[in-house]
């Protein structure tokens, strides 16, 4: 194994045993791209040096924690999802008195509020409640606030029209200075929540997970104990949503599943 492989290897270790925080099973390509770009910018030699340093500095480790968090998000990201949710999956939830949706790893919480959008849209947003959850309290936070940068708007603009959107996308935020605010409406019906895929348990009875772009950071065998998660966590003819690039096929749960829209990561759990 490379001398760098075994810097990482025993630095994430480190952060597991004095933080609790599992980095274990990330991939390993990931990990190392994230940690190379703090060593850069903390100027510091090593990444020896690095890991004495988050041993002993819990501002330092603070700010690493964030560069390990998965924070690529944006609203209504590939928006020919959002149109295929809207057209092929909300008739379903539709026939249920009370809809439960989760949305893991949640990051700063844009894709949140692009479901709580479309759900009003759709007339069932009363009836449902989101659960949104990350295990970076900092970046839960900020989706807990739903407070972006006004120069995102024009995409997320453009991506809303893209997936069907009915409204004037204007109509859900205000503008103010260099900041949109969204409506306080949109998270009338949403819990922010602490949860660790990689550590913690089940979330019961849902009609919909959606983890979009998470599972590509993490490698097989915890690949595999997420899905398991979702999962258990699913009711019967639940629907599981994943990003573009990440698929159930060749995990050891592909057979419980069934793809529910052709060329989307959209599965609808077997009953």
């Amino acid at each position: 194994m490379e001398s760098e492989n075994i810097e990482i290897k025993l630095l994430i270790e480190a952060i597991y045993l004095k933080y609790g925080y599992d980095f274990r099973n990330y991939s390993m390509a990931s990990i190392k791209r994230r940690l190379v770009h703090r060593l850069t910018a903390s100027g510091l030699q090593s990444l020896s040096a690095m890991q004495h340093k988050l041993l002993y500095d819990t501002i330092f480790f603070e700010t690493l924690l964030l560069d390990l968090s998965i924070n690529v998000t944006e609203m209504f990201r590939d928006p020919s999802f959002y149109l295929a949710l809207r057209t092929e999956v909300i008739p379903a939830l539709k026939t249920y008195p009370f809809i439960r949706v989760w949305n893991a790893g949640c990051s700063s919480g844009e894709e949140v509020y692009s479901m709580a959008i479309l759900l009003k849209e759709e007339a069932i947003y009363k009836r449902t409640q989101i659960y949104a959850t990350d295990f970076n309290e900092v970046i839960l936070s900020k989706a807990r606030d739903g407070i972006f940068p006004i120069d995102n708007m024009k995409k997320y603009t453009s991506n809303y029209i893209k997936a069907g959107g009915k409204q004037s996308f204007s109509d859900y935020y205000t503008a103010k200075y260099d900041s949109a605010i969204m409506e306080k409406d949109l998270k009338a019906n949403v819990v922010f929540a602490d949860h660790n895929l990689v550590t913690d348990g089940v979330f019961g009875e849902m009609n919909l997970i959606m983890c979009r772009n998470v599972l590509i950071y993490f490698d097989k065998t915890l690949q595999n104990r997420v899905l398991n998660l979702f999962h258990e966590s699913l009711c019967h003819g639940g629907f599981l949503c994943l990003g573009s690039k990440e698929s159930i096929r060749f995990s050891e749960c592909a057979d419980n599943f069934e793809n529910a829209v052709a060329g989307e990561a959209i599965y609808r759990k077997k009953s």
